[in-house]
């Protein structure tokens, strides 16, 4: 199957968006983004088009929000500065200062499930992104369709604290059985 047909599958789920990426530049050819929602949908798609499960895992974008809207703040506060300094030296009336980027409705913070999956008659990787608010981090698990993920949705779940509803045997792959700290988050402190 061509690669635009498989994106074309993928894209006709609705909420899901896809964008097609230079497997020389980002290490994939499609990157996928899917709701929780979509999930298994969307996974569904990609196993009926012959691919395979390479890794599950995970990401802690702990204060992302707050560090874009800080970007977009000092950037709007250096025009409005290098503007009035242009203004100053014409001896001009520095213009109106433009509105300040106002921070965005949620600021929750957020963790990232991370799927990749592979062919081996057709080169096509993909790499499917899914957030969860990190105060319930909580997803479906895939394993019914892909069997190989059981371990991998384990590993994530240890390292991330990342729940998969419905998994068959959600206890610590790697981590102690009695563990109740999650490594890989960016708060942890050990």
């Amino acid at each position: 199957m061509h690669r635009d047909a498989i994106a074309g599958s993928i894209a006709a789920i609705d909420g899901v968006i896809v964008t097609p990426c230079e497997y020389d530049s980002k290490g994939y050819c499609l990157d996928v983004q899917v709701t929780a929602q979509t999930l298994l949908q969307a996974v569904s798609v990609i196993d009926h088009c012959g691919f395979f499960i390479e890794a599950i895992t995970g990401v802690d974008w702990l204060g992302e929000k707050t560090a874009r809207h800080k970007e977009a703040l000092d950037r709007a506060k250096a025009v409005i500065a290098a503007a009035a300094k242009s203004a100053a030296e014409k001896g001009e009336e520095p213009p109106p200062a433009p509105p300040l980027p106002q921070p965005p409705e949620d600021m929750t913070d957020e963790l990232e499930v991370v799927y990749d999956f592979n062919r081996y008659d057709d080169f096509c990787r993909i790499s499917m992104r899914v957030r969860v608010p990190r105060s319930t981090p909580c997803l479906p698990t895939i394993s019914a369709i892909y069997p190989g993920a059981d371990w991998h949705e384990r590993e994530t779940h240890d390292f991330f604290g990342i729940r998969f509803e419905g998994h068959p045997n959600l206890v610590p792959l790697l981590l102690p059985e009695d563990a109740d700290f999650h490594p890989l988050l960016k708060d942890f402190k050990a």
